[in-house]
């Protein structure tokens, strides 16, 4: 990512923001850095953290709304796409919000970076996405979909959409480490199911990977960190290892394990040293050297799941990155 760019980053208030906007303030010192979201209160606390930082700005709007998106859009150079219903019990029982946010949203979004030519936009998606067994993931399945069409439709502006897959984000409102923590004490955890594997990622390595997909795309991409596994009972026995545990099985909508690439997408997949990519099977884009850049493609029957993983976190480094992330544990 260039330096003295404007940038923007829809839900801005949420967790990813809270990170990505002073990691980014501090490494590329952008000319302006917009936080575009609905929640006025969100909005009114976050400022009081940057004072008068003339460059960070505050833009009330909804994704839905593609007219107030083309005036937050103007004169900006790069978007991050944060903003989603993202709840899965939320999604099942308010299906038509859902779709509203992450499809039309995303919609507009495109339409709306297109007709004010945006350089670059890279969109959050989730593991939920691959092989959906939810409404949520099904609309974060179809928005992944939009931002790699996107390409085909914005060749006179040069607008190239990219999107970034990651898993459970550690120490995030409403993960299950500070809902753990908050339980602790009272010696009973409730475990889903004890076969329950999750990817670890922190808030930090998922910036880095929005940056790298920023200065890798080339248009249509989908970047998946490789990151560590953990089963669900570890986490809970970094926690509290004294505590009992009731098991209380698995949620509408949940799976046993997290997947970010399924063997479907296996044949347009390519391996690096800290990644894999993703790259889209229309118009030949997964045969381009210039995407593929150096890329191994993975075998014929790959998937990344959090039970098939090979690198797995331990108890002792799950504990020791708690002792030291306390204070900051679900407060975004």
């Amino acid at each position: 990512m260039e330096k003295d760019k404007s940038i923007l980053i829809t839900g801005g208030t949420g967790s990813f923001g809270h990170t990505f906007v002073p990691m980014t303030l501090a490494k590329h010192n952008p000319r302006r850095l917009v936080i575009f979201s609905r929640d006025e209160m969100k909005q009114w606390e976050m400022a009081k953290i940057y004072g008068k930082d003339e460059r960070v700005r505050f833009f009330i709007g909804d994704v839905r709304d593609k007219d107030r998106l083309a005036r937050a859009l103007n004169g900006i150079d790069y978007v991050v796409h944060a903003a989603a219903t993202k709840i899965v019990p939320t999604a099942e029982y308010n299906p038509f919000e859902c779709v509203k946010t992450n499809v039309i949203g995303a919609m507009n979004l495109i339409d709306a970076c297109i007709d004010q030519g945006v350089k670059r936009v890279v969109a959050l998606s989730t593991d939920k996405a691959s092989s959906p067994a939810n409404l949520y993931g099904a609309t974060k399945l179809t928005s992944d979909k939009l931002f790699i069409a996107g390409n085909s439709y914005s060749r006179s502006t040069n607008t190239r959409f990219a999107v970034v897959r990651y898993g459970n984000v550690m120490g995030s409102r409403g993960s299950v480490i500070p809902f753990f923590l908050t339980l602790a004490s009272k010696g009973l955890l409730p475990i889903t199911d004890d076969r329950m594997t999750r990817f670890m990622i922190t808030l930090e390595q998922g910036v880095d990977l929005v940056w790298h997909a920023f200065d890798d795309m080339l248009g249509g991409e989908i970047y998946v960190k490789k990151i560590p596994s953990m089963k669900v009972i570890d986490i809970a026995c970094a926690i509290a290892p004294d505590a009992h545990h009731e098991i209380v099985g698995i949620r509408p909508g949940e799976k046993l394990h997290e997947q970010m690439i399924g063997k479907e997408d296996a044949p347009h997949t390519y391996e690096y040293a800290e990644h894999y990519k993703i790259l889209p099977a229309i118009h030949n884009w997964s045969q381009d050297p210039n995407r593929i850049n150096e890329g191994k493609l993975v075998p014929t029957d790959f998937t990344y799941c959090s039970d098939n993983n090979t690198e797995w976190m331990s108890i002792e480094t799950l504990r020791e990155w708690i002792e030291l992330h306390l204070e900051f544990i679900g407060k975004s």
